[in-house]
C-alpha cells in the first residue's frame, strides 16, 4: 500500500540557525551585566565541584578504561584524576563525570542540565590552546544561551516523548560555546550547529544507571567535534535546526521559534540557573525538603506510622521506584528521597550510596511512603503529612523548594557544597585554592593554571 509522505510541517520557520550564528559570533565580550557575569561564575564553580567530586566513580572508571583503548593523546586533563587524554574524550569524561551524582545545575523551565555539555566541551577546548578565563566564560554564558532557548523551543513536549532534553539541546550549546572560543566567524558557526543538529543524545529510559551521565558527555563531545570540524571546512544544512526535516521539527511538535529570538543578546538564560542542595532528580527536591522540616520539628522515624505525599504526575513518572536496587536507582526514587531526608536532615551524595539505600531502616521507612497524583499540584511543590503512631498529623506543603529560584543557594552555600564533593579528592587545601581560582575566573590569563588545581 502506498504511504503518505507529508507530515505537518512549518516551512515558514525564521532562520534560526543562522541567527544563532551571528549571535555566537558577534556578540561583544562581556556583552552582560555584573549580575549575570556572576552567574556565569557560579555556574562554573558549582559544575566543577560535581566533575571533580565524582572523579572515582565506577561509572568514570568504566569510560576513562574505554577511552584508554583508543590510546589517546594526552591534550585535556579529567578533571579529579592525574590522566590526561585527547580533548574530545575529555569532554565526554568530564560531562559524564558532572551528571553522574545528579548534583549538577538545572535550568528550571525545561530541566536542562546545562553545565554539563557546555562547560565540558569549552574547558577541554580551553586548555588545549591555552585560552583566557574570560574567553572560556564567554563562551560558557552563550553555549548555555543557545542549548536552553533552543530547549524553550521544544519543552516540553520534546521531553514528554521521551528525550533526555539535557543530551538533546547539550551538543548545541557545546558546538555554540566552542566555536566562539575557536573565533569562527557566522559562516563557519552555523555549519557547527548543522552538524551538531544530527547528534542529539538521551532517552529517558537511561535514567538511574549509568548511561543517564553519558548524555552530557556525549553531547560536549558531539558539539567540540562540530565545532572543530567546521572550523576545517566541513559543512552541513544551513537551515538544520528549523528546516521541516530539521531537528527541531524532527524531534518535538512544539517549535516555539520565538523562544530563540526573544530579547536575544538582552536576557540571557544563565540567569535562570539554579544548583541543587540534593544530589538527585530536581522534581524530588521539594519532597525531601518537606521531610527535612519535619525532622526538623522533632519528628522522628519511629513515630511514623505513614507519609502521605501528594506530588504532580511528573514526579512519580521520573522517579517512582519503590524499591531502587542500588544508589543511582535511588536518586529516581522519590521514596528514597523521603527516608533520606527524614533520617538525615539532608540527602547529599553519602545518602545516596549503594548501602545506605539497601539499609533495612532506610527500606523500612520508605515503604511507609505512600505517593498519590494531585496535578494540581505544580511538579516543583509537594504536599507532604506525617502521620504518627498517635494519631497526630503534621502536614508541610513545599511550594518552592530550597535551591529553586525563589530560595537559592548562597554563594557560600555553593562553597560549602563544592568542599563536601571535593575535599575528599584535592584536600580542603587545594579545594580551597580551586573555589578562588573559581572566583577569579574571568581574569585568568589562561585557565591552564585553574586545571592544574583540579588534579590530584
Amino acid at each position: 500500500m502506498a504511504r503518505n509522505t507529508q507530515v505537518a510541517a512549518d516551512h515558514n520557520a525564521p532562520p534560526i540557525t543562522r541567527i544563532l550564528a551571528e549571535y555566537v559570533a558577534g556578540h561583544a565580550s562581556r556583552g552582560w551585566s555584573d549580575a549575570v557575569d556572576h552567574e556565569a561564575h557560579r555556574t562554573f564553580l558549582n559544575w566543577l565541584g560535581c566533575a571533580v567530586g565524582a572523579a572515582r566513580h565506577e561509572a568514570v572508571e568504566a569510560a576513562l578504561a574505554a577511552v584508554q583503548v583508543l590510546q589517546p593523546a594526552p591534550q585535556a586533563t579529567v578533571l579529579g584524576r592525574t590522566e590526561k587524554v585527547d580533548i574530545a574524550n575529555a569532554a565526554l569524561l568530564n560531562g559524564i563525570s558532572s551528571h553522574t551524582f545528579d548534583f549538577d545545575d538545572t535550568h528550571l523551565k525545561t530541566i536542562i542540565h546545562p553545565a554539563g555539555p557546555v562547560a565540558s566541551a569549552v574547558l577541554a577546548l580551553a586548555e588545549h590552546t591555552g585560552a583566557s578565563g574570560r574567553a572560556v566564560l564567554d563562551a560558557l554564558v552563550l553555549g548555555i544561551d543557545v542549548a536552553c532557548r533552543l530547549g524553550n523551543t521544544v519543552y516540553p513536549e520534546h521531553y514528554d516523548r521521551g528525550w533526555h532534553i539535557t543530551g538533546t539541546t547539550g551538543m548545541f550549546g557545546a558546538a555554540a560555546g566552542c566555536a566562539r572560543l575557536l573565533g569562527l566567524d557566522a559562516d563557519r558557526t552555523a555549519m557547527a550547529l548543522g552538524i551538531a543538529a544530527s547528534q542529539p543524545v538521551g532517552l529517558r529510559e537511561q535514567f538511574g544507571t549509568m548511561t543517564k551521565p553519558f548524555h552530557p558527555g556525549g553531547a560536549a563531545r558531539a558539539g567540540l567535534m562540530a565545532a572543530l570540524m567546521a572550523r576545517h571546512g566541513y559543512t552541513a544544512s544551513p537551515k538544520a535546526i528549523e528546516a521541516p526535516r530539521g531537528w527541531a521539527q524532527v524531534v518535538s511538535t512544539r517549535y516555539a521559534w520565538n523562544e530563540v529570538t526573544d530579547e536575544l543578546g538582552e536576557r540571557f538564560e544563565i540567569s535562570f540557573n539554579s544548583y541543587k542542595p540534593f544530589a538527585c532528580g530536581i522534581v524530588i527536591h521539594p519532597s525531601i525538603d518537606a521531610c527535612v522540616q519535619l525532622r526538623e520539628r522533632g519528628i522522628a522515624p519511629e513515630q511514623i506510622e505513614r507519609i502521605e505525599l501528594k506530588v504532580h504526575s511528573l514526579v512519580l513518572e521520573l522517579t517512582g521506584k519503590k524499591e531502587p536496587a542500588d544508589g543511582l536507582q535511588g536518586k529516581f526514587s522519590v521514596y528514597h528521597g523521603c527516608a533520606a531526608g527524614l533520617l538525615f536532615g539532608r540527602a547529599a551524595e553519602e545518602e545516596f550510596a549503594d548501602d545506605i539505600v539497601t539499609r533495612p531502616d532506610v527500606v523500612a521507612l520508605r515503604r511507609k511512603v505512600v505517593a498519590t497524583v494531585d496535578d494540581s499540584i505544580d511538579e516543583a511543590s509537594a504536599d507532604v503529612t506525617a502521620v504518627l503512631t498517635d494519631g497526630r498529623r503534621e502536614h508541610v506543603f513545599i511550594e518552592h523548594a530550597i535551591g529553586s529560584l525563589q530560595r537559592p543557594m548562597s554563594d557560600a552555600d555553593l562553597e560549602r557544597k563544592f568542599h563536601g564533593l571535593s575535599d575528599g579528592i584535592l584536600g580542603a587545601e587545594r579545594t580551597s585554592e580551586l573555589l578562588a581560582a573559581c572566583w577569579s575566573l574571568g581574569t585568568a590569563t589562561d585557565v591552564r593554571s585553574l586545571v592544574a588545581l583540579a588534579r590530584p
